[in-house]
């Protein structure tokens, strides 16, 4: 029987308000030692912010951490999925999109994160090898 996302999801993420500084985001991130915390506002996802948003639309621009605001820099067009997806579903959404973590959202309520470590403990062996190396994959276009 497929496993599904809410099987092996990271439930009750720590999130930061579009209102929060980039230095509060960063503090949250090497708190909870991850890469990318989602944006909550009005107990809805709003948006994503990563470590590569702060250095790359803040730090190398030479705006200050302090002052800059999570809703300047956050990505706002975010791949989702629901917490009964199938794990392969998954995985073909992460590979699709380049990404290493999904926000799991219900009735556009975030109530976890599913991250391809999380999958890949769960998924069969070659279907992650495949989904990793899709994921990365280098693009002709630079993300941001």
């Amino acid at each position: 029987m497929a496993r599904s996302v809410r099987d092996v999801m990271t439930p009750g993420v720590r999130t930061v308000s579009p209102s929060q500084s980039l230095a509060e985001a960063a503090a949250v991130m090497k708190g909870e030692d991850v890469g990318s915390v989602p944006v909550v506002e009005d107990d809805r996802l709003a948006g994503i912010v990563t470590d590569r948003d702060i250095v790359i639309r803040a730090v190398a621009e030479r705006r200050d951490p302090q002052t800059v605001k999570v809703d300047e820099v956050a990505s706002r067009q975010l791949v989702t999925v629901e917490p009964e997806q199938d794990l392969d579903e998954a995985l073909a959404l992460m590979a699709r999109h380049q990404v290493r973590r999904l926000p799991v959202v219900e009735a556009g309520r975030l109530v976890g994160m599913l991250a391809q470590a999380d999958v890949a403990l769960e998924a069969k062996e070659k279907k992650v090898g495949e989904t990793i190396e899709e994921i990365s994959k280098p693009t002709s276009i630079e993300r941001e």
